[in-house]
């Protein structure tokens, strides 16, 4: 096999066929292989459909209820709790901006907490659902160890994206901000990992505490926040407010995706949601966006830069491409989809390009093999 691009609708119905093969209904295994896809047009690879045969075996395991009973209680006037019953996260997450939508419609602003959910993806998605609806929005979540605290040199402390966005105006984007405690996301080693490269120096440390450029001794060792203790003291923040508060697992317990499938993880989120016309009129808040909108792009550039984007911006601009030209996925990504439509009897054979397939050793395996 060859890297290859393939179209939005093609991935889509590869994701769909395979979630609905592992258990799910037709309507949940369309929603988060579009959630998936949407990552890769978005040019985050580390959490697309590269992720497919890791979600299939946490539900294998039963560490994922493929049928859950997600449940929202009122907390406070502007509060309210999702329990997500341990299913996917993505569903999890989906359902808490939706009724934090509601309740924001009515109080201004709401806070929602999540707790027995599972990793939910790109946190782009959550901001980006609330922002097309007209509301600004900040996301919180834990996520299972994968960096020091500061001072420390074991895991602790999950990558635990911060995500946060702000409706855009009448001739200018929205603000989408979407991005981990770690120097690079922990993702982006594991896809470095199954595509057999290496990693630059500075991104993480062995499971010995040494610098390495070896993808898989890295994603089996320590990930390094940026910022040293400014993006360790935010992680923090992200497993207290997401984890502790909640009621989810929290301080380092939250269960490895790759290498536990005894238990669900137990992963928290906390969405925050707030009328974009709470302080103003709609009219006037739109207006203020274009301005800070033209001020940014007016900027003097640093060498080096032809423009300066709005955050969200290159994504958008990536996502277009990716809808004119395909998604590119390398040579071992699609042979490890290909192994789990075979092992799932899943015909493929009008999407994938199976005819040089080499399935002698699935590159996605590695991602479940510790080191000994």
């Amino acid at each position: 096999m060859k890297e290859k691009k393939y179209s939005e609708v093609e991935l889509v119905e590869l994701g769909r066929r395979l979630f609905v093969a592992g258990g799910l209904n037709e309507e949940d295994s369309l929603t988060i292989a579009k959630d998936l896809v949407a990552a890769d047009m978005r040019g985050l690879y580390s959490h697309g459909v590269s992720r497919i045969p890791m979600y299939l075996k946490r539900i294998d395991h039963k560490c994922v209820n493929i049928n859950p009973k997600i449940k929202v209680e009122q907390m406070a006037a502007a509060a309210l709790r999702v329990d997500g019953d341990d299913g996917m996260g993505f569903l999890v997450a989906h359902k808490a901006v939706e009724e934090g939508i509601k309740l924001a419609e009515k109080t201004g602003i709401a806070m929602v907490g999540c707790m027995r959910s599972t990793h939910f993806g790109m946190s782009a998605l959550y901001v980006k659902q609330a922002v097309n609806a007209g509301y600004c929005c900040m996301v919180y979540t834990n996520s299972s160890p994968a960096l020091p605290a500061f001072g420390g040199r074991t895991t602790f402390l999950g990558a635990a994206p911060f995500a946060a966005g702000m409706v855009g105006g009448y001739e200018s984007p929205a603000y989408v901000l979407d991005m981990a405690m770690t120097k690079t996301a922990r993702g982006k080693i594991r896809v470095a990992m199954i595509n057999n490269e290496p990693i630059p120096e500075g991104l993480a440390l062995d499971s010995e505490g040494n610098p390495t450029t070896d993808a898989k001794k890295a994603f089996e060792g320590v990930c390094l926040p940026f910022g040293e203790a400014k993006g360790a003291g935010l992680a923090m923040l992200m497993d207290m407010m997401a984890g502790m508060y909640t009621g989810a697992q929290f301080a380092g317990d939250v269960s490895s995706l790759y290498y536990r499938f005894e238990e669900p993880q137990n992963l928290g989120h906390m969405i925050f949601i707030m009328k974009a016309d709470l302080f103003m009129p709609m009219d006037e808040y739109k207006k203020k966006m274009d301005i800070y909108y033209k001020r940014l792009k007016a900027l003097p550039r640093a060498a080096g830069f032809d423009e300066i984007l709005m955050p969200g911006e290159p994504e958008d601009r990536k996502t277009e491409q990716s809808r004119k030209e395909g998604i590119l996925l390398s040579k071992n990504i699609q042979e490890s989809l290909y192994a789990e439509c075979l092992q799932r009897k899943v015909d493929c054979s009008d999407i994938l390009d199976i005819e040089d397939a080499d399935l002698s050793q699935n590159a996605g395996s590695v991602v479940f093999e510790l080191n000994k």
